[in-house]
């Protein structure tokens, strides 16, 4: 099943939550609080309309989702000494390798991911503690976004590493030897699967959002990091609306 394509394509190019995308160009400022707020996104910069006027916009509460076969997702990432970067709304890693993922026949090539505290998705009402973006593009402009929600518990190697190399201030760093994103995943592969925006400015709805329904476990101490640089980097809920939440494998 492949979803369709949506609008707002030229708004994409400024996104700096996607600043792994398209570095070139500097996007207006934009906050989640104060000053250029969530509130005001929409009217920051004419590119940013769709953060006001979408009809398809994310994140969603993942509730009363209909079960359907949602589609094959393919997965192929392979270990890499990221960069990692503070771009002043999140922390992200910046991917070279050529990693992938195919969804409903398309693929997608893995450009980064980053993180959000708490979660941006809900299930039922419900947010976790964190929540990963690992943001794949298409050639023709789409994104395939694939969601893993964090929670406390059991520590996890690949992402303790990030947090402690995490810069607590804009800037980057480089690691030292390879860390496998694929740790990054939880083994139960139930996921929801909708149409949506991008949660940031430019909130461009061109995105293929799969979010999988089993949380991975991270120590709390390594969430405490990130909560520390990023106290809350998270988008309110958005109304669902007349789409279709699709719940499956």
């Amino acid at each position: 099943m492949r979803l369709s394509r949506r609008g707002f394509i030229a708004g994409f190019i400024a996104c700096r939550v996607c600043a792994g995308l398209a570095r070139a160009e500097e996007a207006a400022h934009w906050s989640y609080e104060g000053k250029d707020g969530i509130a005001d996104w929409g009217r920051i910069d004419p590119t940013y309309k769709a953060c006001s006027i979408g009809a398809q916009q994310s994140p969603i509460d993942l509730k009363q989702p209909m079960p359907a076969q949602v589609g094959g997702l393919h997965i192929d990432w392979k270990p890499e000494a990221y960069k990692i970067l503070n771009n002043g709304h999140t922390i992200e890693a910046v991917v070279n390798n050529p990693d992938s993922v195919k969804l409903g026949g398309e693929v997608y090539q893995l450009k980064q991911f980053h993180f959000h505290h708490p979660s941006e998705h809900a299930v039922k009402g419900e947010r976790h503690a964190m929540e990963i973006h690992f943001v794949h593009a298409h050639p023709n402009g789409d994104l395939a976004v694939i969601g893993v929600f964090i929670k406390p518990g059991a520590r996890n190697a690949e992402f303790a590493e990030i947090m402690a190399l995490a810069p607590a201030t804009a800037g980057e760093k480089k690691f030292g030897t390879p860390i496998d994103p694929n740790r990054l995943l939880p083994k139960k592969r139930i996921r929801f699967r909708y149409e949506g925006s991008l949660t940031t400015p430019p909130c461009s709805e061109v995105v293929d959002w799969n979010v999988f329904e089993q949380p991975i476990e991270v120590a709390e101490a390594d969430i405490a990091r990130f909560k520390a640089i990023f106290p809350m980097n998270a988008r309110p809920i958005q109304t669902t609306g007349r789409r279709f939440l699709l719940k499956g494998i």
